[in-house]
């Protein structure tokens, strides 16, 4: 090695060492430009502190209760992740379905489980116990379907996380559970006797807002932070801009008088002169008002200046999207307009937004849902079924047009298919029954139907309507069944 390259390399650890932590060596810095890393000029003096808006319980408060946007911000996503709420898909007979959605109204737990998305997204925590009558004096021990007992679920108390629930200093360990690394109780307390009651994770459905870091997490107590916290910034920038043009309305006319010796009475006059001025004005405003008159010198002049306001609302609009990709609701939407554009409808800003809703349900809601259906059940029908499964509904539901061309192409597909030789006929039964939950077609195939249905692909060319096919439910002129 050469002596030239030890010593560069000497110089590249000498300056590691004296290198600040955090301090980046490959930034952009033109001194002599005041452009770049660490000159002085008004980009590089942006900082952003860390403000925890969330531990700031009156201010969110306020905001809810006064400010209609964020209100909508709370309130729009969980409303909508709720709207069409959910369907039962396991086989279970249709009097046993309407049990379960009797109790869910009976104790109000669409309700309660908005109301739980709703605090904790306004103050990035709630929780909701799940009441069950006989369990009063066990609910340190952990939550066991075994002594839910026939109609003792009572439904859920719900309470954010600064009106009576704290999570407690241990911490799920057992690797299995959904709550792994989430605290393992819950401290409730009775704001009326000031009784403190620990409460085991299992009967707590937790609802958070944003999602946090580690660390930050940790400073929220396990809480997520507030949905007002992402928005404010772009809230405040938009309140100002609304207020300002709001007082730009009362200079929307400026009427001008010149008066000759204004500045003579005003400077050397006395009081009784200055006193004689005010009253001519206030009567030349009364006679303008009332009259639409003016009465004015020879050498007076009067004036009447419009303010323009163009440019305006380009500009409050800008700040209008600002808030609303903020809170990631669409500006139709957040604000209730009309798309803006040439032959615009809003469509893809609605579609994107809907999916985004899907995987909020998938995220925050299935999980409060998976700890709570099972309860429901056990209290309902006394049993948990094998086959239990559930699913969201749409969130957006199509119009009677769409769905008419929906199933029309989706049957006509299963047709071609068919004919084809490529499926059997209890394929095209599944097939044609799973369009329900999108078009309400083919509801009335059962499963008896599709049991008895032979699955053999027929010949290719063979008419789909012979006897036979549908499992002989089409015969001749019959319509097929469904709703």
């Amino acid at each position: 090695m050469s002596r030239s390259s030890a010593k560069m390399k000497k110089q590249t650890a000498s300056q590691q060492k004296t290198t600040p932590p955090g301090l980046t060596m490959d930034a952009f810095q033109n001194v002599l430009a005041r452009l770049g890393w660490g000159t002085p000029n008004m980009l590089e003096a942006t900082e952003y502190p860390l403000t925890r808006l969330t531990k700031n319980y009156t201010l969110m408060n306020s905001l809810y209760r006064s400010h209609w946007i964020i209100r909508r911000i709370i309130d729009i996503i969980p409303e909508d992740m709720c709207k069409n709420w959910y369907q039962i898909s396991s086989q279970l007979p249709p009097e046993y379905v309407d049990r379960i959605a009797k109790l869910e109204r009976k104790t109000s737990i669409k309700s309660k489980i908005l109301q739980g998305l709703k605090w904790g997204r306004l103050y990035g925590g709630a929780g909701a116990v799940i009441v069950v009558d006989g369990h009063e004096n066990n609910l340190e021990e952990p939550l066991d379907y075994d002594t839910i007992f026939p109609g003792s679920f009572k439904g859920l108390l719900v309470v954010d996380r600064w009106s009576g629930i704290s999570p407690g200093t241990g911490l799920v360990t057992d690797i299995n559970d959904p709550d792994f690394g989430l605290p393992d109780s819950y401290q409730i307390t009775n704001n009326a006797s000031h009784n403190i009651i620990n409460v085991h994770h299992s009967r707590i459905i937790r609802f958070i807002g944003r999602d946090l870091p580690f660390w930050e997490k940790q400073s929220e107590v396990y809480w997520g932070a507030s949905e007002i916290e992402h928005v404010y910034d772009e809230l405040k920038k938009r309140d100002n801009t609304s207020l300002n043009i709001a007082n730009l309305v009362f200079r929307a006319n400026l009427n001008v008088l010149k008066m000759e010796g204004l500045g003579e009475v005003l400077t050397v006059g006395n009081d009784k002169l200055r006193q004689d001025l005010y009253n001519t004005i206030q009567a030349q405003n009364w006679l303008l008002n009332n009259f639409s008159m003016y009465l004015i010198g020879d050498k007076d002049d009067f004036q009447s200046k419009q303010y323009a306001f163009s440019g305006l609302k380009d500009v409050y609009e800008c700040f209008m999207m600002d808030v609303a990709g903020a809170a990631e609701i669409p500006v139709t939407k957040l604000f209730g307009r009309s798309p803006a554009g040439l032959n615009a409808t809003g469509e893809s800003d609605m579609q994107n937004y809907y999916d985004a809703i899907e995987q909020r349900q998938e995220s925050d809601l299935r999980p409060a849902l998976d700890k709570l259906l099972p309860v429901i059940f056990m209290s309902e029908l006394g049993a948990i079924p094998d086959d239990f499964d559930y699913r969201f509904n749409p969130v957006r539901r199509p119009t009677d047009t769409e769905k008419s061309d929906l199933a029309g192409k989706r049957t006509e597909s299963v047709i071609e298919a068919f004919n084809a030789g490529l499926i059997g006929r209890k394929t095209a039964l599944k097939e044609l029954r799973q369009m329900e939950d999108t078009t309400g077609m083919w509801s009335n195939i059962t499963d008896e139907v599709i049991e008895n249905a032979d699955d053999e692909p027929q010949a290719a060319g063979e008419d789909i309507t012979n006897p036979g096919f549908l499992g002989g439910l089409i015969d001749g002129g019959t319509q097929p069944v469904g709703t």
